[in-house]
């Protein structure tokens, strides 16, 4: 007897995220084992980290230095998990625990993973004559861009589980990807951290990102199976 086709729709759905998620996370892993290498070997990559840390360094003013400060603590580590316990708490109170145990485990799971990171490769931060911020932690990969894509990432995925209008697609997409570049541009205009430690921090986002989403849906999956 042939399975029902809301059965099959929902099996060939499953399918196309993990799909999606494997493509993602490959993709995201190799960009950062690539950037990962080039750091600890000390490779042409660093050279240009610091060949652009200075000529950023050298055109930093008054006026867009605040208004960086002001994006760059709006979107820090602290503030992600802030506007996650915010999230947590609405789904919390509307008893809606799938999205509950996503944003736990994509957010909290996501910061948890770059502090590890951090320390498993000590890179120190930037250093200059006249320094603008300087911080006593370690620059690889950036908190703030990992933060960033891994929450944007999931404003992402939820969209567009919820509309297959195309313009709100590519809304979500293009604003999440803005924030993530803008977030990036502040620690690297205030000297904080290497173009290297941005991109890698994005790798790392999105792989941890497709991991989190596509082990949670296969799990829902099978427990609907199930039961």
């Amino acid at each position: 007897m042939p399975p029902p086709p809301v059965a099959t729709s929902r099996r060939a759905a499953l399918v196309l995220r993990l799909g999606i998620g494997a493509l993602l996370l490959i993709v995201a892993a190799a960009l950062f084992g690539a950037i990962a290498e080039d750091v600890v070997s000390g490779d042409r990559l660093t050279a240009l980290d610091a060949e652009i840390a200075q000529w950023l360094h050298r055109r930093t003013e008054v006026p867009l230095t605040r208004v960086v400060l002001v994006v760059t603590d709006l979107q820090s580590t602290v503030a992600i998990a802030c506007y996650a316990a915010i999230a947590g708490v609405w789904f919390a109170a509307r008893r809606q625990w799938r999205e509950l145990t996503t944003v736990a485990i994509a957010i909290g799971g996501g910061l948890l993973l770059n502090v590890l990171m951090k320390h498993a490769f000590q890179r120190a931060r930037p250093t200059f004559d006249e320094p603008l911020l300087t911080l006593a932690s370690y620059s690889f990969p950036s908190g703030h861009v990992a933060a960033s894509t891994v929450f944007y990432g999931l404003v992402v995925a939820w969209t567009f589980a919820r509309t297959k209008r195309g313009l709100w697609r590519a809304l979500a997409l293009v604003g999440a990807l803005a924030m993530v570049v803008l977030v990036a541009f502040t620690r690297m205009y205030l000297g904080l951290h290497y173009l290297s430690d941005v991109v890698a921090a994005f790798a790392e986002g999105v792989a941890w990102l497709a991991i989190s989403l596509s082990a949670l849906a296969a799990y829902w999956h099978g427990a609907r199976v199930a039961a």
